[in-house]
């Protein structure tokens, strides 16, 4: 992770979810991340098991500049991305999977941002299932919430083990997303880089230690 913001949002998290996969949704309080709440998230499951916007911050609403409340998540991205960002979602809804990505989003003029983003599940039932999360830009450019974004590419991503990475996650490694993604690998096989990393159950996990 390359924003303290994310790092922040991670150990509140995994603090709330203890040894479980994933804490309540009730227990969240948005008093405890307050500071954060403007380029927040929640996301829940509709009618088609897509994921869409239940909540999202100001700033963060700002930067696309429309309300994003009830909007589909992975619409935010178009063709290849908007597929592999949408099955990223439900894959924190069903499998309660962390992921990590970095995208660069343009305005209408062609200026570009670097953002991070993450999605972190919640335990909501088999009937409401949610995820939270964040998207944080790493740099700040003058434009940024005046001029709204139009185009977004994702960059990279990661599925974290929560339970083996909290030291190390401002030092790993992302993996940057293939030019294609082949139709009859599974997302997460598509995005494994060989030597990079290996399967443990539904997470790739990256070797390495403190000094990684």
């Amino acid at each position: 992770m390359r924003h303290d913001g994310s790092v922040t949002l991670f150990q509140y998290w995994n603090r709330l979810r203890g040894n479980r996969p994933a804490p309540r949704r009730t227990e969240v309080e948005p008093a405890e991340i307050k500071s954060l709440l403007a380029d927040t998230f929640i996301l829940e499951k509709d009618a088609r098991g897509e994921a869409v916007f239940r909540l999202a911050g100001t700033r963060l609403c700002a930067t696309f500049g429309k309300e994003l409340k009830g909007l589909s998540f992975a619409s935010l991205w178009a063709g290849r991305d908007q597929t592999v960002v949408g099955k990223l979602a439900r894959s924190v809804f069903d499998m309660k999977s962390v992921v990590i990505l970095t995208f660069d989003g343009k305005n209408k003029a062609g200026d570009k941002a670097t953002f991070e983003l993450l999605m972190l599940p919640l335990e909501g039932g088999m009937e409401s299932p949610r995820a939270m999360g964040s998207l944080l830009a790493c740099e700040k450019p003058f434009w940024l919430g005046a001029e709204s974004l139009v185009d977004c590419e994702v960059t990279s991503l990661r599925l974290i083990d929560a339970d083996r990475e909290p030291v190390l996650l401002k030092n790993r490694p992302a993996v940057e997303v293939p030019p294609l993604v082949p139709e009859k690998r599974s997302i997460t096989d598509s995005l494994i880089e060989p030597g990079q990393g290996r399967r443990f159950r539904h997470l790739v996990v990256f070797d390495g230690g403190r000094n990684a």
